[in-house]
């Protein structure tokens, strides 16, 4: 008896009884000051940054290809000319990495120019041609693609010389801003460079970069669907409501028909390992025979594999079995209050759409981060320096090559033949420059914390509505006008500190868990065993670290909500009011996941069924009016009316999750508050009273005592 009683104690003293708490208390002071100025002050100093990268930074460099003189193509001066031309492309250094080549282009030690639209036939200088003028040779054949200035008088092998004209054109196609030849087309001959390495260089960028032709084709889709994916949408925001309102009639038959469906299911498994176990059995077929090997579906031929999952599925079988015969009155329980929290979402309708909310801020933080850190990625000045195609030439060795320039005074008649002022780069000496990697740092830090501090937002007001809810003893004549707004004027004016205090240990845990994330993607090449189970051991830490650390936030929140109190005070509460009734909290858990994957299951795949026999047009006989429109990529509206129900879904039940966990917690503090009698009456519903066998002595439509 002392034993049972020293555990109790152990995980704190059950509530006391308070004639004055009435529900969310009202009369509160601020909580976790600290933590709220540093944070404030923390948002700040990510402004500061912001305004920063919106000073010293450059995004166009991203959005735009440079030509020679480091002058952007497509906008300014050459806004009819978006694409931008290499002279010999095969002298660059082709990468396929897609976000160096959009922010630096290909190294290309030649001449490029911005140009309205890209070659579409092959070309090369004839001999004849050296003779003539520019103007005959590029201007009068609609070929411009020499540098801008070049007179028309000019002769074309003294362009050639200088790499004022190409002496080359290859069918090209436009990809990022600039012009890169077909893989099929047939290249002159160049000294030092083969045609198949050619070949297979363009091949291996295009096969990377092209994404133009089907970007086009996905647009044109997403304009022919468009208002049919949003009625898709409109379909799974339909489904997934009335599943939640529709859980006070039916939250027992389904959880019945689930959990039978569940036991069927392993016992089907059970059935098909003992048959085919007994074939192999009867063949002789065993693990022995076959030996360690690393193709796992050749296990899939010996007995001991099926007896192995013969075993796994009889131990769950009979674990499951064994719970809902010793713990059929805590099932029970759950499903009364789902019930409950089902009725608390009907009465309170707008608790329904504070996602929206929620996404809207979400949104900003994530594009605030991103046009950050794009900003910063590009800031610096730009750098020009001498450039010539060939250093050792007569002339050439008076100039100082890579020296600064003035792109604006290009060098004229110069004793270097092809003497150029190119751009080479963005300095990356500046403060901010230096700075850059603390900066990009600091921008992922804010972003984290801003995305948690924004959800433990959304928590901690959903929660304090809903225990409004609960806490009303005559429900709905005693529920708040508007709960919803009250708990979120309550939450920002008392508790932003408490919801930072908590976004901030979670966030700590997400750093930890990239940096992690990274050094295992660096090292992956290079780690021997040992350092692979030691790094997925650590991994596997901090990811229950981070399950565990959002478990104890969301409870914790909750009792923010209700009482108050700072973040500690009240994680610590919800932890040993969890733990003194840990059997009821697995129960529920596992039931509410249950109910709602099944939910998702149902919304998502109802719309993405109905999707897939509507864009293929496998639905005969709508009419007109209502058929389905021509596609390049049918499964294009397709996945995108999936993704957008599993959202929608997710958004309405992880109100519906908030519900029952908020309702929860208020109803093991009813238990331990009150008694029943006349002073201290439950709270709780009538079915939660008949399944416990308890009752109020309170008569009914008397009020309560004050």
């Amino acid at each position: 008896m002392g034993g049972k009683q020293d555990q109790n104690e152990a995980y704190g003293k059950p509530a006391k009884y308070d004639s004055s708490f009435r529900g969310p208390i009202k009369n509160r002071s601020c909580t976790d000051i600290i933590c709220c100025v540093l944070f404030f002050l923390f948002i700040l100093g990510y402004i500061a940054v912001g305004l920063v990268a919106w000073v010293y930074g450059d995004p166009q460099q991203v959005l735009y290809p440079r030509n020679s003189t480091g002058a952007y193509c497509g906008i300014g001066e050459n806004k009819d000319k978006p694409y931008l031309l290499y002279f010999n492309i095969f002298s660059c250094v082709l990468t396929t990495n897609i976000i160096g080549i959009t922010q630096n282009g290909p190294e290309c030690p030649t001449p490029q120019v911005c140009v309205s639209s890209c070659p579409e036939v092959p070309w090369t200088v004839e001999t004849a041609q050296l003779s003539q003028t520019v103007g005959q040779v590029f201007y009068t054949a609609n070929r411009n693609f020499c540098l801008p200035g070049v007179p028309g008088d000019m002769q074309v092998l003294q362009s050639l010389r200088q790499e004022l004209c190409p002496s080359f054109l290859l069918p090209s196609t436009p990809a990022l801003g600039r012009c890169f030849p077909w893989s099929n087309s047939t290249v002159p001959e160049l000294p030092g460079i083969s045609n198949t390495s050619i070949a297979q260089g363009i091949s291996g960028l295009l096969d990377s970069l092209n994404a133009r032709d089907i970007s086009v084709r996905i647009f044109e889709d997403f304009a022919q669907s468009w208002y049919w994916i949003l009625i898709a949408l409109g379909v799974a925001l339909v489904l997934s409501l009335l599943f939640i309102l529709l859980l006070r009639l039916v939250a027992g038959p389904l959880v019945f028909v689930l959990i039978i469906g569940v036991l069927g299911v392993l016992a089907y498994g059970i059935y098909h390992s003992w048959e085919e176990y007994r074939v192999l059995r009867d063949q002789g077929a065993s693990i022995s025979q076959l030996g360690f090997t690393t193709n796992l579906s050749a296990y899939s031929s010996v007995q001991e594999t099926w007896l192995a999952a013969l075993i796994v599925l009889a131990v769950l079988e009979g674990i499951l079995l064994l719970t809902l015969i010793f713990l059929r009155q805590r099932i029970r329980i759950a499903i009364a209050l789902l019930e409950e929290a089902s009725r608390a979402v009907g009465q309170m309708m707008s608790t329904m759409f504070y996602p929206l909310f929620t996404f809207v801020l979400l949104l900003v933080c994530v594009a605030y981060w991103a046009m950050t850190a794009l900003y910063l990625a590009t800031s610096g000045q730009p750098q020009y320096v001498f450039w010539a195609p060939n250093v050792s030439l007569s002339g050439c060795e008076k100039v100082l090559m890579n020296t600064s320039c003035n792109p604006m005074d290009q060098p004229v008649n110069s004793s270097c033949p092809g003497l150029m002022c190119v751009f080479q780069g963005y300095l990356s000496t500046g403060l901010v420059q230096r700075s850059l990697f603390n900066l990009q740092i600091y921008g992922v830090l804010g972003l984290f914390w801003t995305i948690n501090w924004v959800l433990a937002l959304g928590q901690c007001v959903l929660a304090g509505a809903f225990a409004s809810f609960y806490w009303a003893f005559h429900k709905p004549r005693d529920i708040p006008t508007f709960p919803l707004s009250s708990a979120f004027i309550r939450t920002l004016r008392y508790h932003t500190g408490s919801l930072a205090f908590g976004a901030l240990i979670l966030t700590l845990v997400q750093i930890a868990r990239v940096i992690l994330e990274y050094i295992d993607h660096k090292l992956r090449g290079t780690q021997n065993p040992m350092a692979r189970c030691i790094m997925c051991c650590f991994k596997c830490c901090l990811w229950c670290l981070e399950k565990f650390i959002k478990f104890l936030n969301r409870n914790a929140y909750i009792m923010i909500a209700v009482y108050g109190k700072n973040f500690c005070v009240s994680a610590k509460n919800a932890f040993m009011l969890l733990m003194r009734n840990i059997v009821r909290v697995v129960v529920l858990d596992k039931v509410t996941d249950l109910l709602l994957f099944f939910g998702k299951l149902l919304v998502v795949g109802g719309v993405g069924v109905l999707s897939f026999f509507f864009f293929t047009g496998r639905i005969q006989g709508l009419g007109k009016d209502i058929e389905s429109p021509q596609l390049n990529y049918y499964w294009l509206p397709i996945m995108t009316s999936i993704l957008g129900a599993y959202v929608i879904a997710s958004g309405f039940f992880s109100v519906f999750g908030m519900c029952v966990d908020t309702l929860f917690l208020c109803f093991l503090e009813d238990l331990e508050r009150n008694d029943g009698s006349v002073d201290r009456p439950y709270y709780m519903s009538k079915a939660l009273l008949k399944i416990l066998g308890k009752k109020n002595e309170m008569p009914p439509g008397d009020k309560r005592k004050k």
